[in-house]
Protein backbone atom coordinates (compact mmCIF):
# COMPACT_ATOMS: atom_id res chain seq x y z
CA UNK A 1 0.00 0.00 0.00
CA UNK A 2 1.15 3.80 -0.75
CA UNK A 3 2.71 5.57 2.04
CA UNK A 4 0.42 8.38 1.50
CA UNK A 5 -2.67 6.05 1.50
CA UNK A 6 -1.81 4.85 4.97
CA UNK A 7 -0.75 7.95 6.25
CA UNK A 8 -4.54 8.83 5.16
CA UNK A 9 -6.16 5.53 6.89
CA UNK A 10 -3.40 6.49 10.07
CA UNK A 11 -5.26 10.33 10.41
CA UNK A 12 -8.87 9.24 9.82
CA UNK A 13 -8.11 6.52 12.29
CA UNK A 14 -7.00 9.30 14.95
CA UNK A 15 -9.92 11.48 14.02
CA UNK A 16 -12.62 8.36 14.87
CA UNK A 17 -10.64 7.68 18.60
CA UNK A 18 -10.53 11.41 19.35
CA UNK A 19 -14.65 11.38 18.37
CA UNK A 20 -14.73 9.17 20.45
CA UNK A 21 -13.15 10.17 23.43
CA UNK A 22 -14.62 13.44 23.11
CA UNK A 23 -18.07 11.53 23.35
CA UNK A 24 -16.94 9.50 26.26
CA UNK A 25 -15.26 12.28 28.40
CA UNK A 26 -17.23 14.06 30.75
CA UNK A 27 -18.01 13.90 34.51
CA UNK A 28 -22.04 14.70 35.11
CA UNK A 29 -24.77 16.01 33.35
CA UNK A 30 -26.75 19.20 33.87
CA UNK A 31 -30.19 18.96 32.96
CA UNK A 32 -31.98 22.70 32.39
CA UNK A 33 -34.99 24.03 32.23
CA UNK A 34 -36.76 26.76 31.38
CA UNK A 35 -39.61 29.64 32.51
CA UNK A 36 -41.05 30.34 28.97
CA UNK A 37 -42.94 33.73 30.30
CA UNK A 38 -39.24 34.73 31.46
CA UNK A 39 -37.90 34.05 28.02
CA UNK A 40 -40.63 36.33 26.19
CA UNK A 41 -40.57 38.52 29.07
CA UNK A 42 -37.05 39.66 28.47
CA UNK A 43 -35.60 42.63 26.28
CA UNK A 44 -32.59 40.51 25.35
CA UNK A 45 -34.94 37.78 23.34
CA UNK A 46 -37.55 37.61 20.11
CA UNK A 47 -40.07 35.26 21.72
CA UNK A 48 -42.76 33.77 18.75
CA UNK A 49 -44.89 30.78 19.95
CA UNK A 50 -44.63 27.27 17.97
CA UNK A 51 -46.56 26.65 14.81
CA UNK A 52 -48.78 23.99 17.10
CA UNK A 53 -49.51 27.27 19.40
CA UNK A 54 -48.73 29.06 22.67
CA UNK A 55 -47.02 25.81 24.61
CA UNK A 56 -48.82 25.60 28.43
CA UNK A 57 -47.72 27.52 31.81
CA UNK A 58 -45.13 25.41 32.94
CA UNK A 59 -41.51 25.24 32.26
CA UNK A 60 -40.13 23.62 29.06
CA UNK A 61 -36.84 21.90 28.63
CA UNK A 62 -33.70 23.21 27.70
CA UNK A 63 -31.27 20.69 27.46
CA UNK A 64 -29.66 17.92 28.74
CA UNK A 65 -25.11 18.98 28.69
CA UNK A 66 -23.05 16.67 29.70
CA UNK A 67 -20.20 18.75 31.58
CA UNK A 68 -16.98 18.27 33.43
CA UNK A 69 -16.12 18.99 36.75
CA UNK A 70 -14.02 22.05 36.28
CA UNK A 71 -17.10 23.72 34.87
CA UNK A 72 -16.25 23.57 31.24
CA UNK A 73 -17.86 21.10 28.92
CA UNK A 74 -17.67 19.29 25.29
CA UNK A 75 -19.47 20.37 22.26
CA UNK A 76 -20.27 19.12 18.75
CA UNK A 77 -18.67 15.39 19.34
CA UNK A 78 -19.72 13.78 16.37
CA UNK A 79 -20.89 15.27 12.90
CA UNK A 80 -21.33 12.16 11.43
CA UNK A 81 -24.48 11.29 14.13
CA UNK A 82 -26.25 14.72 12.30
CA UNK A 83 -30.34 14.47 14.11
CA UNK A 84 -32.32 12.68 12.82
CA UNK A 85 -35.98 13.17 13.37
CA UNK A 86 -37.40 10.20 12.33
CA UNK A 87 -35.11 8.69 14.93
CA UNK A 88 -38.12 9.84 17.54
CA UNK A 89 -40.95 10.06 15.41
CA UNK A 90 -42.82 8.35 18.62
CA UNK A 91 -41.72 11.13 20.96
CA UNK A 92 -42.50 14.48 18.43
CA UNK A 93 -45.58 14.55 20.54
CA UNK A 94 -44.10 14.73 23.56
CA UNK A 95 -41.74 16.99 22.66
CA UNK A 96 -43.80 19.56 21.19
CA UNK A 97 -45.28 19.39 24.61
CA UNK A 98 -42.90 19.55 26.84
CA UNK A 99 -39.38 20.92 24.60
CA UNK A 100 -41.04 23.54 22.32
CA UNK A 101 -39.06 26.16 20.87
CA UNK A 102 -39.76 29.77 21.15
CA UNK A 103 -37.29 31.67 18.88
CA UNK A 104 -38.55 33.35 16.00
CA UNK A 105 -39.47 32.80 13.56
CA UNK A 106 -43.00 30.62 14.35
CA UNK A 107 -41.23 27.26 13.87
CA UNK A 108 -41.83 23.43 14.86
CA UNK A 109 -39.32 22.61 17.40
CA UNK A 110 -37.06 20.53 15.08
CA UNK A 111 -33.97 22.76 14.46
CA UNK A 112 -33.98 23.49 18.33
CA UNK A 113 -33.86 20.04 18.62
CA UNK A 114 -31.61 19.44 16.32
CA UNK A 115 -28.93 22.17 17.87
CA UNK A 116 -29.42 20.11 21.49
CA UNK A 117 -28.61 17.06 19.92
CA UNK A 118 -25.12 17.86 17.65
CA UNK A 119 -23.88 20.07 20.46
CA UNK A 120 -24.53 18.37 23.21
CA UNK A 121 -25.77 14.65 22.61
CA UNK A 122 -23.51 13.64 20.28
CA UNK A 123 -21.06 13.90 23.44
CA UNK A 124 -23.05 11.64 25.20
CA UNK A 125 -22.77 8.87 22.40
CA UNK A 126 -21.00 6.54 25.32
CA UNK A 127 -24.33 6.46 27.07
CA UNK A 128 -27.42 7.39 24.91
CA UNK A 129 -28.43 7.26 21.56
CA UNK A 130 -30.51 10.00 19.76
CA UNK A 131 -33.49 8.08 20.79
CA UNK A 132 -32.80 7.73 24.23
CA UNK A 133 -30.96 10.68 24.53
CA UNK A 134 -34.67 12.42 24.38
CA UNK A 135 -36.76 9.98 25.81
CA UNK A 136 -34.48 9.92 29.15
CA UNK A 137 -34.80 14.22 28.81
CA UNK A 138 -38.55 14.07 28.82
CA UNK A 139 -38.92 11.59 31.75
CA UNK A 140 -36.37 13.61 33.84
CA UNK A 141 -38.86 16.58 33.29
CA UNK A 142 -41.98 14.65 35.06
CA UNK A 143 -39.21 13.84 37.71
CA UNK A 144 -38.21 16.67 38.44
CA UNK A 145 -41.29 19.01 38.12
CA UNK A 146 -40.55 22.30 39.06
CA UNK A 147 -44.35 24.17 38.85
CA UNK A 148 -45.57 21.68 41.16
CA UNK A 149 -42.78 21.67 43.56
CA UNK A 150 -43.15 26.10 43.62
CA UNK A 151 -47.31 26.05 43.50
CA UNK A 152 -46.52 23.51 46.43
CA UNK A 153 -44.65 26.36 48.54
CA UNK A 154 -46.94 28.84 46.98
CA UNK A 155 -44.68 30.28 45.01
CA UNK A 156 -46.85 31.55 41.67
CA UNK A 157 -45.79 32.67 38.28
CA UNK A 158 -47.96 35.70 39.04
CA UNK A 159 -45.24 38.52 38.36
CA UNK A 160 -44.76 38.31 42.03
CA UNK A 161 -41.14 38.61 43.22
CA UNK A 162 -40.11 35.91 45.95
CA UNK A 163 -36.80 35.28 47.70
CA UNK A 164 -34.12 33.08 46.15
CA UNK A 165 -33.73 31.34 49.03
CA UNK A 166 -37.27 30.21 49.04
CA UNK A 167 -36.93 29.52 45.47
CA UNK A 168 -34.43 27.26 45.97
CA UNK A 169 -35.57 25.53 49.06
CA UNK A 170 -38.78 24.89 47.57
CA UNK A 171 -37.23 22.85 44.26
CA UNK A 172 -35.08 20.79 46.64
CA UNK A 173 -37.85 19.75 48.39
CA UNK A 174 -39.23 18.59 45.56
CA UNK A 175 -36.74 17.22 44.01
CA UNK A 176 -34.41 15.99 46.58
CA UNK A 177 -31.12 18.12 45.20
CA UNK A 178 -29.95 21.60 45.23
CA UNK A 179 -30.84 23.43 42.20
CA UNK A 180 -28.74 26.94 40.45
CA UNK A 181 -31.02 29.27 39.53
CA UNK A 182 -30.19 31.39 36.43
CA UNK A 183 -32.21 34.58 35.93
CA UNK A 184 -32.32 37.33 33.24
CA UNK A 185 -33.81 40.90 33.25
CA UNK A 186 -37.06 42.24 31.96
CA UNK A 187 -37.75 45.29 30.12
CA UNK A 188 -37.88 46.90 32.72
CA UNK A 189 -34.58 45.94 34.23
CA UNK A 190 -36.28 43.54 37.12
CA UNK A 191 -34.28 40.06 37.62
CA UNK A 192 -37.30 37.07 37.17
CA UNK A 193 -36.76 33.05 37.64
CA UNK A 194 -35.75 32.03 33.81
CA UNK A 195 -33.69 28.75 33.89
CA UNK A 196 -33.26 25.89 36.78
CA UNK A 197 -30.56 23.68 36.35
CA UNK A 198 -30.15 20.38 38.04
CA UNK A 199 -27.45 17.58 37.89
CA UNK A 200 -27.29 14.29 36.77
CA UNK A 201 -24.63 10.95 37.13
CA UNK A 202 -22.74 10.29 34.52
CA UNK A 203 -24.66 7.39 33.50
CA UNK A 204 -27.68 10.16 32.67
CA UNK A 205 -29.67 7.94 35.55
CA UNK A 206 -29.74 9.53 38.91
CA UNK A 207 -29.73 12.85 40.16
CA UNK A 208 -26.90 14.07 42.38
CA UNK A 209 -25.72 17.35 44.12
CA UNK A 210 -24.31 19.64 41.29
CA UNK A 211 -20.19 18.92 41.64
CA UNK A 212 -20.11 22.99 39.98
CA UNK A 213 -22.63 25.50 39.44
CA UNK A 214 -22.75 27.24 36.28
CA UNK A 215 -21.36 30.42 35.65
CA UNK A 216 -24.49 32.35 34.13
CA UNK A 217 -26.36 35.28 34.85
CA UNK A 218 -26.44 35.10 38.74
CA UNK A 219 -30.17 36.50 40.80
CA UNK A 220 -31.00 38.89 43.28
CA UNK A 221 -32.07 37.81 46.90
CA UNK A 222 -35.84 38.82 45.39
CA UNK A 223 -37.22 37.98 41.87
CA UNK A 224 -40.20 38.02 40.14
CA UNK A 225 -41.61 34.82 38.26
CA UNK A 226 -43.59 35.90 35.26
CA UNK A 227 -47.12 34.83 34.43
CA UNK A 228 -47.04 33.41 31.15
Amino acid sequence: MEPKCLLLIYLLVLQSLALLCASQDFDFFYFVQQWPGAYCDSDKNSCCYPTTGKPAADFSIHGLWPNYNDGSYPQNCDSNNPFDASKISDLISNMRKNWPSLSCPSNDGENFWSHEWEKHGTCSESVFDQHSYFETTLGLKQQANLLKALKAAGIEPDGSSYSLENIKDAIKEGSGYTPWIECNEDSSGNSQLYQVYLCLDKSGSNLIECPVFPKGKRCGSEIEFPNF
